[in-house]
Formats: structure tokens, C-alpha cells, sequence
């Protein structure tokens, strides 16, 4: 399983910059907002005041990431203009909470449907059939920049489907070519092992596992058996994305439970040293390293390791 790695490459850096000079352009946000008088902070605060009960103003500082100077002179302007009306706070009289008038909500509502219409107009430039496909990928980076907290993530285990094992092996053809340099021939020695597991699985001894976060597939393991008394534990990867939810650890757990349960007496596995984050699971759920050899393979010099649990 690879590790985490906290360097960004400069070509991603590039990538992301394009896009947002792309995308600044294409909605117009370096001009008045939608040909307005307002600005684009503006409107989100007359946004947050017209979807929200009455609320301070340091609420909106603090969750707009306003400096309180300029909120203040936004503030004021609402205020000379009718849409903005101050009341105390039934819990402490000496707070003052913000509402919008119905001046406010008069002057918000054709801005709010002004920009349905623009996000309309942006839509239909790109074919129906390719919709979905943008509106997935505004979904993934949404969620890869500001993921939920890990106890409000959806996180599963479930059986392998359709399709799956070709993605345990792109998974780990991508990745480990990324992070660890290994060339196309392991992602043949794996293809050939999610080939094996398809053809001869034998469900009574045998079992595989996908995990799934916010409903993306994120990892998998799969338990295969080696004789009558020893079982093989293979395949278990993480999605970058998916590290520090604890998942390895679940993974290497459902396959341990498994085990005791069908009657296996030791659990094995054919790992690598620089597989740190792997190992540090295995060691933690009471694997013992029983065997190492240097070899040279996947394009890289290897150090190939075994490892052992007693059931």
C-alpha cells in the first residue's frame, strides 16, 4: 500500500492556476457581478442573509473569511438601502443580529435568478450526454478540496462487482508507477492475480473486499486460499484520497475475521520494504516478518518480504 507523499509538483501547481484564470474569465468575476451593480462578495451576503435566520455579523466574518472593516462597509450600504434591518438577540439584548427586509429580499431574488440563468446558459453549451461527466467532476473537486469530517464520511465495505478487479488493477499500475516507480510489469503480475482470483474463487474459503468513501471506490484487500490451513491475504490498496480514515487497517481486519472463521491457522503475505505504511498495519495486528530477499524487478531494486500471522 503506498505512502502519503506532501510534495506537489510544479506542473500541478501550473494546472490549477490555468484553471482558475479559465474559470474566472468564463463566469466573469473580474467584472461587476453579472453586469450589476454588486460585487461578487456582496451578493454572497446577501446570499448568506437571505438563506439564513437572523445571525451576527462576526458569524459572517468568520465564515466568509471577511475582514470586518470591509463587511462593515457592505453592511452600511445594505442599511442606507432599506435591505438590511438589525434586531437584538432574544438571548442578550446588547447583540445585534442581521435580517434583510423585504426590500432585501426584493433586491436579492432577481440576483439569485439571474445567476440560475447564467449557470443555465453555461450548461447547455456542453452536449446533455457529457453533462453528467462535468457535474461529477465539479462533485470530486468539491469534495477533494474540502472533504467532509471524518464521522460524516460515508465509508463501505461491500463484496467485489462488475468491474472492480479492473480497477484494483489500474489502482495499483497508476499509483505504484507514480510513487514508487515500478514499471508495466506489475501491473501485469497483478492482472494476472485478479485474473486467478476471478477464475477459481471459491467463495466457501475466499473473500474480497472494495471500500468505498462518499460512495467512490477507495481500496480493497482480498483473502485467498493457499492450503487447507493457510490463507493469503493480497491486493489490499489505497486511494491517496482515501489514507488517514483508517481504512487499511478495517481492510486487513475483515480479512483477519474472515480467516478465524473459516478455520484457517496462519494468515500470509508477499509485501515490500519500502511499503511502509503497509507494513506498520501488519506489524500492528500481530504479522511477524519471517523472510526477506534483495531481487530486482518492476523496473526497481527490491527488497521482497513475507509475512506471517498465527491464527
Amino acid at each position: 500500500m503506498p505512502s502519503p507523499s506532501g510534495r506537489v509538483a510544479k506542473s500541478h501547481v501550473k494546472a490549477v492556476r490555468a484553471f482558475n484564470r479559465f474559470y474566472t474569465q468564463r463566469i466573469g468575476i473580474l467584472k461587476r457581478y453579472l453586469d450589476t451593480d454588486f460585487t461578487l462578495t456582496e451578493v454572497r451576503v446577501l446570499y448568506e442573509l437571505a438563506h439564513r435566520p437572523p445571525l451576527p455579523a462576526r458569524d459572517l466574518v468568520r465564515e466568509l473569511e471577511l475582514d470586518p472593516g470591509y463587511l462593515s462597509r457592505i453592511l452600511r450600504r445594505f442599511e442606507q438601502s432599506g435591505w438590511l434591518a438589525r434586531e437584538a438577540a432574544p438571548h442578550d439584548g446588547r447583540q445585534s443580529l442581521l435580517r434583510l427586509t423585504e426590500a432585501g429580499y426584493a433586491t436579492f431574488a432577481p440576483l439569485q435568478q439571474k445567476s440560475r440563468d447564467e449557470t443555465a446558459a453555461l450548461l447547455a453549451s456542453v452536449p446533455a450526454a457529457a453533462r453528467p461527466r462535468l457535474i461529477e467532476a465539479l462533485q470530486t473537486v468539491h469534495r477533494l478540496l474540502e472533504p467532509p469530517p471524518q464521522a460524516e464520511r460515508r465509508i463501505v465495505l461491500r463484496d467485489p462487482g462488475p468491474g472492480d478487479l479492473g480497477w484494483v488493477v489500474q489502482m495499483h499500475g497508476e499509483l505504484y508507477a507514480r510513487e514508487y516507480g515500478f514499471d508495466e510489469q506489475f501491473e501485469a503480475l497483478v492482472a494476472e492475480i485478479a485474473a486467478g482470483y476471478l477464475r477459481d474463487f471459491d467463495p466457501d474459503r475466499e473473500k474480497g473486499w472494495i471500500a468505498e468513501v462518499d460512495g467512490e471506490r477507495a481500496g480493497s484487500v482480498f483473502l485467498v486460499r493457499k492450503s487447507a490451513t493457510v490463507a493469503k491475504l493480497r491486493l489490499l490498496i489505497l486511494r491517496p484520497e482515501a489514507r488517514g480514515l483508517g481504512l487499511g487497517g478495517r481492510l486487513t481486519d475483515e480479512c483477519i475475521a474472515f480467516a478465524r472463521a473459516k478455520g484457517y491457522r496462519r494468515i500470509v503475505l508477499w509485501t515490500q520494504s519500502i511499503l511502509t505504511a503497509a507494513r506498520r498495519i501488519y506489524a500492528s495486528r500481530g504479522f511477524v516478518l519471517k523472510d526477506s530477499e534483495p531481487y530486482a524487478a518492476f523496473g526497481r531494486e527490491l527488497v521482497a518480504e513475507t509475512w506471517e500471522l498465527k491464527l
